[in-house]
């Protein structure tokens, strides 16, 4: 195989999972100058890649969107658009980098040599059938490990055995959104009920950073965060963020002092910005998929105290106290 100089990527959703992909692309711009990516990724995360400087072009898709509505899709021409724009070029090489199905189906409508993942190393075995060129890579390790092994073995070059880097350009990012400063960052919203830190918690957290000197800003991205945000800042000294974009948001999450999140799409956000913050987990692990960067400090119910407290809401989260979490943030607040 000649060096590639135009790469397809296929790695469509989730926000965590699109993020831990850009370190791939940081290896492989160092080991092959010049080299350029395309990318295929659900629109409502499109803005992601277009922060890495290797992305030439991003081809959104909105599977989730057209799966609700597939005859309206027809009807409209997106889909027959899509199909245009994917297999429009001619690629040195197209990596599904996601080992779906649904990924793997999307990865065969691309022009040139196809790569993924092998049978026993995709979520979903059968995807691996859609390529020419499977790649065996271990299941036990971080999901960016894992997405940088599968880059570096579809091109061709050695792993860097340095720390992954998610060289996202922080210029497009908006800057001065929030005056009260310096602040931390809340950020309090996951799609899973059992992901959700107590609501109370928070609010005594807030209390917490007020005291040390400290604002605090809640972003929400929708209307039940919405309202945990306006009660959180009822009960504390903070401010609810307006209805921003990604860009918008990760511009306030720039200049933060710090962040606390829940396990969701932001927290990995701040990782790849090189915040310092404290991840919340409670039916969740962090090993294989937790935020990935510098001064990332994870949380899990084994690092909390034993003893009897009050319940809280979710049940799982009540040893995670407010004051255990403190412990972690203080010294990152500090640094």
């Amino acid at each position: 195989m000649t060096q590639p100089k135009h790469v397809l990527v296929v790695k469509t959703s989730s926000m965590g999972d699109v993020i831990h992909t850009l370190p791939a692309l940081t290896d492989a711009a160092n080991a092959l100058p010049g080299i350029r990516f395309d990318w295929v990724v659900e629109e409502g995360f499109a803005e992601i890649p277009t922060w890495h400087p290797a992305v030439a072009q991003v081809i959104p898709v909105a599977i989730r969107r057209w799966r609700k509505t597939p005859l309206q899709a027809w009807k409209s021409g997106e889909w027959q658009q899509f199909r245009q724009r994917i297999s429009g070029w001619q690629y040195d090489a197209v990596i599904d980098a996601q080992g779906l199905l649904k990924s793997a189906l999307l990865t065969k409508m691309a022009q040139g040599p196809h790569f993924g993942l092998d049978k026993h190393s995709a979520r979903e075995p059968l995807a691996s059938r859609f390529y020419a060129h499977p790649k065996l890579v271990p299941w036990e390790q971080h999901a960016v490990e894992r997405v940088r092994q599968l880059f570096a073995q579809c091109l061709g070059y050695p792993l860097p055995k340095s720390h992954g880097q998610f060289l996202l350009d922080k210029d497009k990012f908006p800057k001065g959104q929030v005056t009260d400063t310096p602040y931390v960052v809340f950020i309090h919203g996951t799609t899973w009920p059992t992901k959700h830190w107590p609501e109370n918690y928070w609010c005594d957290l807030a209390r917490k950073v007020n005291q040390a000197g400290l604002h605090v800003v809640l972003p929400w991205g929708n209307d039940h965060e919405k309202a945990r945000a306006e009660r959180i800042a009822e009960n504390a000294q903070a401010t609810v963020l307006p209805k921003l974009s990604l860009a918008e948001v990760a511009g306030v999450i720039c200049e933060a002092k710090a962040a606390v999140a829940v396990d969701t799409g932001l927290g990995h956000l701040t990782a790849a910005l090189e915040i310092p913050a404290v991840s919340l987990y409670g039916p969740t692990s962090p090993l294989k998929v937790g935020a990935y960067g510098t001064s990332q400090k994870h949380l899990t119910l084994k690092q909390c105290p034993a003893g009897n407290f009050p319940p809280a809401d979710p049940e799982i989260f009540t040893p995670m106290t407010p004051g255990v979490v403190w412990q972690e943030l203080a010294p990152l607040i500090q640094a």
